[in-house]
């Protein structure tokens, strides 16, 4: 990975270089338009911050309940240095809009936790489509920036 010495915390910069890092894209599928762009940006992203794309390995899963079991998949496999979480949930009128945000969100972190390793979750929680639409660039580039970064970071604590 990409940083300073063990112990030096690596300047802005060298956080911001994605060089000599793998990362993994999980996608859900569910509202595809939105996660399509999510995953475009992201990926986009990446390559502008020097992740050399032979090195970004992106798969799908139907919704956002799959992705931390996909994740989870990922990162016992050791080769990542930081993955993202894509997905859409927009609210509709019943419970389910809550359960699957909340658990979708709960177990991504638990991943991250469990096997110390970065996820940036981009698993947008909307009202409705307009809203999502609205974020999926932005928020697709923010993910990319935050799993080089916090890789980066970790590396270098």
């Amino acid at each position: 990975m990409f940083g300073s010495d063990k112990g030096t915390i690596a300047t802005e910069d060298e956080r911001m270089n994605g060089k000599k890092l793998r990362i993994g894209i999980v996608q859900a599928r569910f509202n595809v338009d939105v996660t399509d762009a999510l995953a475009q940006a992201c990926k986009a992203e990446l390559l502008a911050l020097g992740v050399v794309e032979k090195n970004i390995d992106h798969i799908t899963v139907p919704g956002a309940l799959e992705v931390p079991l996909a994740l989870q998949t990922l990162a016992e496999q050791g080769r990542h240095d930081a993955l993202v979480a894509l997905g859409c949930i927009i609210r509709g009128e019943t419970y389910h809009f809550e359960l699957v945000a909340n658990e979708s969100a709960a177990a991504v972190t638990r991943v991250s936790l469990d096997y110390r390793l970065p996820i940036a979750n981009a698993i947008l929680t909307t009202e409705n489509l307009p809203q999502a639409v609205a974020r999926q660039v932005e928020k697709g580039r923010d993910a990319a920036r935050v799993a080089v970064e916090m890789a980066n970071l970790l590396e270098s604590l």
